[in-house]
């Protein structure tokens, strides 16, 4: 325990911690070149996976959150690789980085378990071996290294883009600067994920990619009722409930569209050149 609460130590150093200090992340920016953005940021999409594969993407993301309106609080909404597959908070105490602890937002937390208790449930140890929020935390430490956060565990059902609402709707009400970070890697395809129906080589490569289209679409027109049904139908989303929710809660705060920051895959990053496996990654910006 450390004197601010608990203290949740990391648990999967493996996606990011070779790459984790400021000379890593500021390389991970080299060439980056801000868009002209019109508007305050209310809430972005990541992916999780490794930093050497993703975290460029992620770094962008971030940086454009940086340089556009810093929030003191970043709500996180994540995706679920474990039991429980339910609506989980870390409602108290720290999360150790390799650049610092990070504070959970307590009194935005328990804000949002009151005027939720009927959808969200507080379980710190429901969040003891997910990575997806973890891989975050350094960003929001070197980038933003006083912000809070609120880590919360969105399962991918019929209710996340409800719930992605109320959400929006409580934090509305926050008399504070709030961001909402939702993430999700997008279409695993290859053998080791068990997924190959286009078969290998170019043309599978190309179906691998407009399958990552359709759900992205969905998020850039702000059709998050839509999401998690087609994740489950297509495979397209590990993390469908949390950008179902996130793509609900940017519309409650008011923005209109999402705009595609980036989108890559694994493949293209590794640099192979015949195509066998890949996961696809998108950095989505909500403005309003």
């Amino acid at each position: 325990m450390s004197s601010k609460g608990p203290l949740r130590n990391p648990v999967a150093l493996n996606f990011y911690v070779d790459a984790c200090n400021k000379e890593q992340i500021e390389r991970l920016l080299r060439d980056f070149r801000l868009p002209d953005l019109k508007g305050d940021i209310v809430a972005g999409i990541l992916p999780h996976a490794g930093w050497a594969y993703s975290g460029r993407v992620a770094a962008k993301v971030f940086k454009c959150i940086k340089e556009k309106n810093p929030p003191d609080t970043f709500v996180l909404l994540g995706a679920i690789h474990s039991l429980p597959e339910r609506n989980s908070v870390y409602a108290q105490g720290t999360w150790a980085t390799p650049l610092g602890e990070v504070q959970v937002d307590e009194e935005l937390a328990r804000g949002l378990l009151a005027a939720l208790k009927d959808k969200l449930a507080e379980d710190p140890q429901a969040h003891s071996g997910e990575h997806s929020l973890e891989v975050q935390l350094p960003f929001i430490k070197y980038f933003f290294p006083s912000a809070k956060i609120v880590p919360i565990r969105i399962a991918a059902d019929s209710g996340a883009a409800s719930l992605g609402v109320k959400i929006g709707e409580c934090l509305l009400k926050a008399k504070k600067g709030i961001a909402v970070i939702g993430t999700t890697d997008l279409t695993h395809y290859g053998d080791p994920y068990g997924f190959a129906p286009a078969g290998y080589g170019d043309k599978a490569y190309s179906w691998m990619k407009n399958n990552d289209t359709r759900i992205v679409k969905l998020a850039l027109e702000m059709k998050a009722d839509d999401i998690v049904k087609e994740a489950a139908v297509n495979y397209n989303a590990c993390g469908s409930g949390a950008l179902a929710a996130t793509v609900a809660a940017a519309t409650a705060l008011g923005a209109e569209k999402g705009i595609l920051l980036e989108y890559t895959t694994s493949h293209e990053v590794s640099g192979e050149n015949d195509f066998h496996m890949g996961v696809g990654y998108a950095g989505i910006l909500f403005i309003k």
